[in-house]
């Protein structure tokens, strides 16, 4: 079979960075093993701890209803819907229509995936793909998403300088100057609390941001997986479905694996923009029949159960106990790394004696069996830059603090 049956953009591609990871950790991990030094992994944002048990207790009251185990549909069940309605007001005070503002998602990934594809028309001239607006740095899969769709990716970048929140009139601007077409531009991704640099905007931002795209026709599409991860009632993250103006532009992904540690259950959901909604709901009609209404049932009732909330302010003290000593450790061995507002992913720069990232990357991990990511795989120009996901127990976080000191790893 020759390889050119597939797709050009399948062809030349590699897989999804985390998985590229795994696989040499995998690999490494019978050596590591033989020196003391299994392998400890700060890589995917994946919490480690049990999902609550609020959730496991409903799964098998709910398995037991044997209508529960059809088809479902890529809309989602009414229950579902519903609540997500309800926590969308609570949460935020943001009116969502359950029939025709909201829709079901196998985790936000693919939701993101199924709109850009909904999006762009594919096209294989570079000059005259439709195009996405991408922050930089950025989830890793923001750009393979709009390359697979035949568009291109254009980076926003987000710097400590403009804060992490560019002026996007600005951005534009450069843009027209490159000689770049702005009606090309289909759409603007922004992902506040941020993976991976663990910062948040301010409200005043996301208007920016729903005003910028109400101006220039842009679909406006934020991401909030990680909108209840947080260390501080001040930096409580907000809705861009909040702003004025929003629903005319904006459509809003969430998850429930960063919540509630339910990172296997691919659950999650969209809502806002009634098109946008019903646009994505139509591309995820032929590649999906929709989430096992078990799952859909569990989760309606953990969005409105007192029993998740408990488990989301419990999990944000206990991340934020463990994420304050971690940053301590790495300050200890010379390193300059800021306590996150959200998140529990630390930005962190490298030892100057290391090349680049890869370089560093690989080092921790053969040497240390420290399993960390390199920053060009969610910003090509972070060279100087890894993130660190803190998911471990304190036990492997201290573990990991003790092996970097004896292994050489300090910043000097």
């Amino acid at each position: 079979m020759e390889k050119t049956l597939f797709n050009n953009e399948i062809q030349n591609m590699k897989n999804y960075i985390m998985f590229e990871i795994k696989a040499r950790q995998t690999e490494l991990t019978p050596m590591l093993k033989a020196k003391n030094r299994a392998p400890i992994a700060l890589s995917m944002g994946a919490p480690v701890d049990r999902i609550p048990e609020f959730a496991i207790a409903k799964t098998i009251e709910y398995m037991n209803n044997d209508s529960l185990h059809t088809y479902s549909t890529p809309k989602g069940e009414i229950k579902y819907l519903q609540a997500v309605s309800t926590y969308m007001k609570n949460r935020f005070n943001v009116e969502i229509d359950s029939k025709k503002e909201v829709v079901s998602l196998i985790g936000s990934k693919e939701g993101l995936s199924n709109l850009i594809r909904a999006l762009v028309n594919p096209n294989d001239n570079i000059d005259e793909q439709d195009i996405i607006l991408v922050p930089e740095p950025g989830y890793a899969s923001y750009s393979q998403m709009v390359k697979i769709a035949k568009g291109r990716a254009y980076g926003i970048k987000l710097t400590k300088e403009n804060n992490y929140q560019p002026n996007l009139d600005e951005i534009l601007a450069k843009f027209i100057k490159e000689g770049n077409n702005p009606s090309k531009i289909k759409a603007l991704i922004i992902n506040y609390p941020n993976n991976p640099l663990g910062c948040t905007c301010e409200f005043s931002y996301l208007q920016h941001c729903v005003d910028f795209c109400n101006k220039h026709n842009i679909l406006l599409i934020s991401d909030n997986a990680y909108c209840e991860m947080y260390f501080d009632e001040k930096y409580k993250p907000h809705s861009a479905l909040e702003c004025t103006g929003a629903k005319d532009c904006c459509i809003e992904m969430y998850s429930f694996s960063k919540s509630y540690a339910m990172t296997g259950w691919r659950l999650g959901w969209a809502c806002g923009n009634e098109l946008a909604v019903t646009m994505l709901s139509r591309m995820k009609s032929t590649v999906d029949t929709g989430i096992f209404k078990v799952l859909q049932y569990v989760g309606a009732d953990l969005l409105e159960s007192k029993e998740g909330q408990d488990y989301i302010e419990s999990q944000n003290i206990k991340f934020k106990n463990k994420i304050e000593k971690f940053v301590s450790g790495l300050n200890s061995l010379g390193y300059d790394v800021q306590m996150p507002k959200t998140t529990f992913y630390l930005w962190m720069e490298i030892p100057a004696r290391y090349k680049d990232c890869e370089e560093f990357a690989a080092d921790l991990l053969e040497i240390s069996g420290i399993v960390i990511v390199p920053g060009t795989a969610f910003d090509k120009e972070a060279k100087r830059f890894v993130r660190l996901s803190v998911v471990a127990s304190e036990e492997n976080l201290e573990e990991v603090i003790n092996r970097m000191e004896k292994d050489g790893f300090s910043f000097q």
